[in-house]
Formats: C-alpha cells, structure tokens, sequence
C-alpha cells in the first residue's frame, strides 16, 4: 500500500536479514527467526540511491558496517556507512541491495537503486509507485 503525503509517495515495506535468509534455506534457522522490520512510511525518494536505514533498524536487523562512502546532502558532502545486504520487498516484488546508514530522526528511505530493481517508477500525476509501463507493469530486469 502506498500513499500520497504532500507531493511524496509513502509506501510499506518489509525488510529482511539476508544472513538469515540464508540460514533458514540452509535449515540453520527456523523462518519465524528471521530478523525483519516492516514499515508503513517509507518515503520513495528518487533523488537517493540506496535503501537508506535508520541506526535503531539497522540494529534489529542485526546488519554489520562494510564500508564508509561519502554522499551529496543538501548541508554537503558527509560520510557514512554501508551495511550488509537485506532483501526489501515492497508491494510483492523483492530484491537484494546494501544499506546507507541515516539518523534515527530520518524515515525509511527508498531511493532509485531498487526502484530500478524492483521496476517501479513514481507516477507524478496520481504520487504514487506503479510497474514500470515499458513493461506492462511486470517486473523486469535488463540483461544487455
């Protein structure tokens, strides 16, 4: 379910540890255990690039750091941290990608790296997340 909030598209999400996904395909670790959160306010936001987490989500999903990278902000460049990968699914449609840290006070941040994965695109006129048209609406990756 999405909504429109202000000229913002909002939408749920669930988001999953990929370890213990991992765990429970390999019958380590029993699918009620999966370490997740879901989430009805997840702001899509095309200028972003990543799935972007606050500190107190990445920390229920039990993520590590992998690395700093820096990011333009409207106060700047900043540093901040890349985290593990999680599966993210949003209106049935999933894929793998890693996580920004952002602060606490910050909402779910969806941005243009897995809409693309995940083929939406925001609709401007109605506010909110649609199948990508050029593919009937299905899901699609490209191969070329």
């Amino acid at each position: 379910m999405e909504i429109s909030t202000g000229g913002k598209v909002v939408t749920s999400a669930k988001i999953e540890s990929v370890e213990n996904l991992f765990e429970v395909a390999n019958g380590n670790l029993s699918p009620e255990d999966v370490r997740r959160v879901e989430v009805d306010d997840a702001l899509v936001d095309t200028r972003a690039t990543l799935l972007s987490l606050p500190t107190r989500l990445i920390k229920q999903l039990g993520l590590r750091p992998q690395r700093k990278q820096v990011a333009r902000t409207p106060a700047g460049p900043t540093e901040f941290s890349i985290y593990d990968i999680v599966q993210l699914t949003v209106q049935g449609r999933d894929c793998k990608i890693e996580v920004a840290e952002i602060p606490d006070d910050c909402p779910v941040l969806i941005g243009q790296v897995p809409l693309e994965v995940l083929d939406f695109i925001v609709d401007p006129v109605s506010q909110r997340l649609i199948g990508n048209p050029d593919h009937g609406g299905q899901q699609m990756i490209g191969l070329f």
